[in-house]
């Protein structure tokens, strides 16, 4: 016989429950409730239960480095400034608007007004493509104008008009004994923020970095303190307190700190602001002295610069005699430059950087050789000539 579709099976029916079951069940059910009610009270009931904040550990006194660290930046940030250039420009329709150029930062010189900073930071001010702003530690914004530059040493002096309580002058160290390992501090303003500090070492001296005429700047300090971009002119000081650099650049691929930053010796630095003080420039000292070639003795026991000695210039006048010319047409050396100021000098370069050292009116020592003598000449450097 075969089976229809229309065929009604009965439906199966479930056992009745037993005893147990009906118990697994009931507490199934009070196991509901309680998780509900504690759920409840957690969530939402929990602003009627009284929480009390963590005991507080005592942290006992700050340490004796860190009490130092405080009372520098204490002391020094009031003299460190934030300075922000503003490009002058026009539109299409011949309306004049500002834009935002950058920043950096500088620090007060004296109590009259004068700022010191990088060169670069207010590099468009000196084209006259912009104005600068000196922002000051209270928050009092001051129109600046521009005293003097020197793009050669990265250097440029701002003058603001303020009141003397309100310029406290950076305290001036110096920087020809400093040592690597020396701690070191920055306080500036990177990417904007404001007095900001930053600590580290003296990673190395010596340094030479580039100036933004292609000019080599000497005696440059090399930190790991971070410097990042708005630290340039602020100060790098040590651990008295003391302006030792001002920071410039950094050695980097990404544009921020990697712990290689370099910052101006404070000695140029004392050197070169009082002349862009003084007359808007630096002025460079004439020697009269042209290096000429590099000469060694057959036994290498002397070695320096046969030099060219310009007429009624300040070598001439202290008795230095430059190259010949003999009767059979031969150059022939008369004095040879072996060191300046102590400094042995076997390269232009070095001579160079040693007059770059000094200012008109101060006495250079050069030791030079001439005919097995070696003899040692003060000579007096000049302004420059026109």
């Amino acid at each position: 016989m075969t089976q229809s579709d229309d065929i009604a099976y009965p439906p199966r029916r479930r056992p009745p429950p037993t005893g147990g079951s009906r118990l697994l069940v009931a507490l199934v059910m009070v196991m509901g409730v309680l998780v509900g009610f504690l759920f409840y009270r957690e969530v939402f009931d929990r602003g009627r239960v009284s929480y009390e904040p963590r005991t507080v550990t005592p942290r006992g006194d700050l340490s004796a480095d860190e009490k130092s660290t405080i009372e520098l930046f204490r002391a020094a940030s009031p003299s460190v400034v934030y300075i922000a250039t503003t490009l002058h420009k026009i539109s299409g329709r011949g309306d004049f608007f500002d834009v935002r150029e950058g920043s950096g930062s500088g620090f007060i010189w004296d109590n009259a007004g004068d700022i010191v900073t990088n060169y670069h930071v207010v590099k468009s001010v000196d084209n006259h493509e912009a104005y600068a702003t000196v922002i000051l530690s209270n928050h009092q914004s001051k129109r600046a104008v521009l005293v003097g530059s020197s793009p050669n040493y990265d250097l440029a002096v701002l003058h603001i008009d303020a009141p003397a309580s309100e310029l406290p002058a950076i305290t001036i160290g110096e920087s020809h004994n400093l040592q690597v390992g020396q701690k070191v501090f920055a306080i500036g303003n990177p990417f904007g923020l404001d007095q900001t500090l930053t600590t580290g070492v003296i990673s190395a001296l010596g340094r030479q970095i580039p100036a933004m005429t292609g000019r080599v700047i000497e005696d440059v300090i090399q930190t790991d303190a971070a410097i990042n971009p708005g630290n340039s002119g602020g100060p790098l000081l040590d651990s008295a307190g003391r302006m030792i650099g001002v920071n410039a650049s950094i050695l980097s691929p990404t544009g921020t700190s990697l712990g290689i930053g370099f910052a101006l010796p404070v000695d140029t630095v004392n050197r070169i602001v009082p002349q862009l003080l003084a007359g808007g420039k630096v002025l460079q000292p004439y020697l009269g002295v042209l290096p000429w070639r590099h000469l060694r003795s057959q036994d290498d026991r002397i070695e320096g610069i046969g030099i060219l000695v310009e007429p009624d210039s300040p070598a001439a006048k202290a008795g230095l005699r430059g190259m010949r010319i003999t009767p059979e047409g031969v150059f022939e050396a008369n004095d040879v430059l072996l060191a300046a100021d102590g400094q042995k000098v076997s390269k232009p370069e070095e001579l160079f950087a040693a007059i770059k050292k000094h200012k008109p009116g101060d006495t250079i020592e050069l030791t030079v050789w001439h005919d097995g003598v070696v003899r040692t000449v003060k000579v007096t450097l000049a302004p420059p000539r026109d």
